[in-house]
């Protein structure tokens, strides 16, 4: 292989691993979006309790991260924070219209939601401690 064609290789990869980020950013955004236009009547918010920043964890029965990570460190923040925050666990597999209509596609999945009910950020993936704390204590996000 010359040093021309692993240059292009090299680039092609490259611009594939951005173009998979930026379509991330975009999709991410546009949950966003199209959730907080829905407001507290949003599925899922049932048990939300209005004026507190809450936590809607999307989970699932077989999903080992949410067993082992996330719902430990979301136990542990409830404990923390006490009253601060409300933690709303969701299992995506029984409501699935519900986790449709928040636009999870995978597990775990948490949406840190303001006093009014909107979401201000979203987590794809296991989120930590720190995380989520910082993203509680800010205002509206991008």
């Amino acid at each position: 292989m010359s040093v021309e064609d692993l240059l292009a290789r090299s680039l092609i990869a490259i611009a594939l691993a951005v173009g998979g980020f930026l379509a991330f950013r975009v999709w991410r955004g546009t949950q966003l979006r199209r959730v907080r236009e829905a407001g507290p009547t949003t599925p899922g918010l049932a048990e939300w309790q209005y004026g507190r920043r809450a936590i809607l964890y999307f989970t699932t029965p077989d999903c080992a991260p949410c067993r082992t990570t996330q719902r430990p460190t979301l136990r542990r923040l409830e404990s923390e924070l006490g009253d601060a925050v409300q933690v709303i666990e969701i299992n995506a597999a029984e409501e699935r219209a519900i986790a449709d209509h928040w636009g999870v596609l995978s597990v775990p999945t948490t949406f840190v939601l303001g006093e009014d009910g909107r979401p201000r950020h979203v987590n794809i993936g296991v989120v930590g401690m720190d995380q989520l704390k910082r993203q509680l204590e800010i205002g509206p996000s991008q």
